[in-house]
């Protein structure tokens, strides 16, 4: 997701940074300032904001959509004046904190824009250039990455797409040790250097280092930030034993006891993805005798119906435009980047982008005919509305009540795609509807990518965090990340790994310095949301069968929500929209209870966990 307010959040990866140098500094702190000072120096840095941000999507954007050695370079001068700017702004905001007679916005402000980079830079001459030079590269190293399959090369997207369709152990292992060595390998010394300047920034701006400076931004402190993961990982995490448990046999009744044993861990490469952050892609390997079949392909639908990238696309508008959202502007269809160009190199990532901070909405995929993409479309597009519904709000609260919020407005969304839903599109005819006898294999399907992805989305930004605060050295950086894969997922590389690599570096949000916490809260809080929509539109039948298209009353109810974006503690918005102020794992646990009463019966007599 591209924001305004991403503020160095996409330094390195794709999206507005920070500001030019404005003709004249933004106010100095006075002596004994008064709350009309602090008022007047935060409309001051608002305005210099925005008023490049402009400028700096359009240079991150460019970059992102034309890998070049030119528009690195352009990237990365845009980011050091943007880091120079965001971290004097930080600077001052900090001198601000204890005036007496503050309004709670004008504290809120100074929070988010003392807290708001991700990357900070010290003010060591030379310093913040240094940083986004080394940001930038490692975008672009990821970006411009190859692995191979049967000793030829293949990108990005292509590498991704082969991992969930191939069912050959040695083909899978040649894949995941081709990506992890030459994308992730070549960043380590980089990345070690990236992680001592911005913590010498962090440090100026009053934080214990980068991670805490992170975990700040969530209407706690730091620490009460962690805990709150933690509690919500033990709700769910018994949930996720059960899937480990049944999907490890799957693939040893399949693969044999050479390839994956019956107990332990569950060798990486073979879950259908490049990071086993997600298994949907092997649904066949794991999917019930008699309840397997879920009666469609998603897929298959799309391609039989002729459904291009494009159409693909409208659908998801259509998703929106149901609830009342008004269509997207004519400038999203002209300017978004929907395939991957044949002609030149590109971050085929997915991320949703508000380029003007009004209504210059994009969205740059490399879209594929298939569920996956499907699904990303309208989470992708969550981002967008999300983002055009707090448009009116002033610069330092243009973003989501926190990120996590950002991430699960799509995702809840995306919870709707069910049977009714795609008879409502014309995607699916009702005689093929499943009976509700298929209910275990759709729940499966929906866990093998929801569920299985939660432990990966919260040991991320815990690697993160220890290799900011020190706990981890540069020395164990690979040691330490297999040891949280191994704690977190159960899983482990299909070949022995060393310090000489740097498996992290494999994955697009490390070398991109995107935090990860967001997508953990994102799968807790999108179950909360579509709950709460469910029985906001009076649904009674199981919850995981419920679609709300076509709700106009829980799409106002969203803009209301979405209308707030940060200009008020998260816990405001979760109450706006399902009532409650606390976080919550128990939606997802009655989303899932058929699916986890049928796992615990199917896991019988065998050995559990790792």
């Amino acid at each position: 997701m591209i924001s305004a307010l991403a503020l160095a959040t996409m330094l390195a990866s794709a999206g507005p940074v920070f500001a030019k140098k404005a003709d004249t500094p933004v106010s100095e702190a006075a002596k004994a300032p008064t709350p009309v000072d602090v008022d007047r120096f935060l409309a001051a840095a608002e305005k210099e904001l925005y008023d490049y941000t402009v400028d700096a999507s359009r240079t991150a954007w460019v970059n992102n959509t034309y890998i070049t050695d030119d528009t690195d370079a352009l990237a990365a001068e845009s980011g050091a004046e943007g880091t120079e700017k965001a971290v004097r702004l930080a600077l001052e905001a900090a001198k601000y904190q204890k005036v007496t007679g503050l309004s709670d916005d004008t504290k809120r402000k100074l929070d988010i824009l003392r807290g708001g980079i991700v990357l900070p830079a010290p003010t060591t001459p030379g310093a913040a250039t240094e940083l986004n030079q080394i940001a930038t590269r490692l975008n672009s190293t990821y970006g411009k990455g190859r692995g191979t399959l049967d000793g030829k090369e293949i990108n990005g997207s292509d590498i991704e797409a082969a991992m969930g369709e191939s069912r050959d152990p040695a083909k899978l292992q040649e894949m995941w040790v081709s990506w992890h060595d030459n994308v992730g390998g070549p960043m380590r010394e980089d990345y070690a250097k990236m992680v001592a300047i911005a913590n010498k920034g962090a440090v100026e701006l009053g934080y214990k280092d980068v991670g805490a400076m992170w975990r700040s931004q969530y209407d706690m402190p730091a620490d009460e930030f962690a805990k709150l993961t933690d509690r919500l990982w033990a709700q769910v995490k018994p949930l996720y034993d059960d899937l480990h448990c049944y999907t490890r046999t799957k693939l040893n009744e399949k693969y044999g006891d050479e390839v994956q044993a019956k107990s332990g861990p569950i060798r990486a490469d073979l879950l259908g993805n490049m990071w086993a952050q997600e298994w949907g892609n092997i649904y066949d390997v794991v999917a019930p005798k008699g309840a397997g079949d879920i009666g469609y392909d998603i897929g298959e639908l799309l391609a039989k119906r002729g459904d291009d990238p494009i159409k693909m696309v409208k659908v998801g508008e259509g998703f929106y435009s149901s609830l009342g959202f008004s269509p997207l502007p004519e400038t999203f269809w002209k300017r978004s980047q929907f395939t991957k160009p044949a002609d030149r190199e590109v971050v085929c990532h997915a991320s949703a982008w508000d380029v003007d901070n009004k209504d210059d909405l994009r969205i740059k995929m490399c879209i594929k005919v298939n569920a996956d993409d499907f699904i990303t479309i309208h989470h992708e597009l969550g981002h967008n509305y999300y983002q055009r519904a707090y448009n009116k709000q002033s610069f330092l609260h243009l973003n989501g009540a926190n990120d996590g919020f950002h991430e699960a407005i799509g995702d809840f969304v995306a919870l709707s795609i069910t049977p009714d839903y795609l008879v409502n599109i014309g995607l699916l005819d009702q005689t093929n509807v499943p009976a509700e006898d298929k209910d275990i294999g759709l729940l499966l399907r929906q866990a093998m990518d929801k569920v299985a992805f939660l432990p990966f989305s919260l040991l991320v930004d815990k690697w993160r965090w220890g290799v900011f605060n020190g706990t981890i050295p540069t020395r164990f950086y690979n040691t330490a990340w297999t040891d949280l894969r191994l704690q977190y997922q159960g899983i482990t590389p299909p070949v022995e790994r060393s310090e000489a690599n740097f498996d992290p570096g494999a994955k697009y949000h490390i070398p991109g310095n995107t935090p990860y916490s967001r997508y953990f809260l994102a799968r807790i809080l999108q179950f909360q949301f579509y709950k709460a929509a469910c029985e906001q539109a009076g649904w009674t039948g199981p919850l995981h069968r419920c679609s709300f298209y076509g709700n106009k009353e829980v799409g106002a109810k969203l803009n209301r929500m979405l209308k707030m974006g940060a200009s008020k503690p998260w816990p405001d918005a979760l109450e706006a929209f399902t009532g409650s102020r606390a976080m919550d794992g128990r939606a997802m646990l009655d989303y899932f209870a058929p699916l986890q009463a049928w796992l615990k019966k199917q896991n019988e007599g065998k050995q559990c966990g790792w």
